[in-house]
């Protein structure tokens, strides 16, 4: 590729072009989150704020991000079922514990107006050592998707 500026012929290779992009921090947020307590939060964070998109990003399995292995439908379609059964006032994280060495499960006590509920979220790491909410019980949820 060549490049004309000020006069002076200035040449560059497609390798250094592509490493120069490569270098470049990607556009928006790294998939997953650093721990597992932060995927839980981020994901209910997401869930609050009713943002498919950030909840795509901390919802996923060992192989990372769902947004990267479900059709774009199937997981939408997925995300509100979720989205319907946890939306809440607030939540709480009770307490966590490791089931093997890449699974967390962690307690979280979710309140939507005068009903409280105790479910369980496990999270897994995934590529980068990234953290995922990969499973959310919801069968102790089921009144909170009939209360709207």
């Amino acid at each position: 590729m060549k490049i004309r500026t000020s006069g002076t012929l200035v040449r560059l290779s497609l390798g250094a072009l592509l490493a120069t992009a490569a270098c470049r921090t990607p556009a928006g947020p790294l998939p997953g989150a650093p721990t597992p307590r932060a995927a839980v939060e981020q994901f209910m964070g997401a869930v609050r704020a009713q943002d498919l998109q950030a909840m795509s990003i901390v919802w996923g399995t060992t192989k990372g991000a769902a947004r990267d292995q479900i059709d774009r439908t199937e997981l939408e379609r997925r995300e509100l079922l979720m989205m319907c059964y946890l939306t809440h006032d607030r939540y709480q994280v009770q307490g966590e514990q490791t089931t093997v060495a890449d699974r967390h499960t962690l307690a979280v006590s979710v309140t939507r107006g005068r009903l409280t509920r105790t479910t369980s979220f496990t999270t897994v790491t995934g590529p980068s050592s990234r953290w995922y909410v990969e499973d959310v019980d919801l069968t102790h949820m089921q009144d909170f998707c009939s209360q709207r």
